[in-house]
């Protein structure tokens, strides 16, 4: 089976999801909310699954339009791209922008994002900051950062613009399979809040746990589970490279989900070289890895 996917169908539903509802996602775009119905609905039928479900609280993503949602991110941002690198805005644009990171999506997302931003924005100044998410907070209360990505706990409800789940994964050098008891963890220290969603996953599954190494530096922990000394739970993207990936069928359960979202400095919505960035992060985040 064929289909084509139009683009203002997917910028449809893309908005409608982030914003929660059809009436919400029809404002964001400038629609009423027939028009934004039927392209959901157009969507639906070139795809053969319903992606949407309708009820009084909302809409709710079904698991096909889960799958679609990955991909429709990554077809508009590329789309985009495109037109910014052929009009020629991105090469002329100057500037200062300040990015805010957690440590652990700066190494994920953050050398190929840069990558392909500089080849669109080689003249904007681009200034990154690494921190915990309280002091990242802090940073964007002062309207020090123009984006945040990391934990949207700490974020203001009204500055974020997108949210996502994202696996963790168990880690462990081969030298742990078969796992012992009780289970040698390391992780992430306090104020980590990645830290109790994994020792809650291994509670949950009645595994015995004492923590041998804890550290607030993502290198340190990779260099940690590298060495042998026990489990832990990172991001796909940062997983040693000689390190295994123990699932089920050594004794562990599933890893937590954690939440990720981008926050966005009030006033810079008109900003093109900031969309930009932002489509990249989120680009690289959902792109299966």
């Amino acid at each position: 089976m064929t289909f084509d996917l139009e683009m203002s169908d997917l910028r449809t539903f893309t908005a409608t999801v982030r914003s929660g509802s059809i009436t919400r996602g029809a404002l964001a775009l400038g629609l009423s909310q027939p028009t934004v119905s039927q392209r959901i609905q157009r969507l639906e039928k070139a795809v053969g699954e319903r992606i949407l479900i309708r009820d009084p609280r909302g809409t709710r993503v079904t698991p096909a339009g889960e799958t679609l949602l990955v991909y429709a991110e990554r077809i508009l941002s590329l789309h985009d791209e495109a037109h910014i690198a052929m009009d020629g805005r991105g090469r002329t644009s100057t500037g200062r922008l300040t990015l805010g990171l957690l440590e652990d999506l700066a190494i994920t997302a953050l050398p190929p994002a840069l990558a392909d931003y500089a080849t669109v924005y080689p003249q904007t100044e681009l200034e990154v900051v690494i921190g915990t998410a309280a002091a990242l907070r802090k940073l964007a209360n002062r309207g020090r950062l123009d984006l945040v990505f990391g934990d949207p706990s700490v974020m203001p409800d009204a500055s974020v613009r997108w949210r996502r789940q994202v696996p963790l994964e168990w880690t462990c050098a081969p030298s742990l399979d078969p796992l012992p008891d009780p289970l040698p963890l390391v992780l992430f220290s306090h104020p980590c809040r990645w830290r109790q969603p994994v020792l809650d996953a291994i509670s949950g599954h009645g595994l015995r746990w004492r923590i041998v190494f804890q550290s607030t530096s993502v290198h340190a922990v990779q260099a940690a589970v590298a060495a042998g000394l026990g489990v832990g739970a990172l991001l796909a993207g940062n997983i040693p490279a000689t390190a295994m990936r123990p699932r089920a069928r050594h004794g562990m359960p599933p890893a937590p989900m954690v939440d990720i979202a981008i926050a966005r400095r009030a006033g810079t919505d008109a900003n093109p070289a900031l969309d930009h960035l932002e489509r990249l992060l989120k680009r690289i985040v959902t792109t299966p890895q």
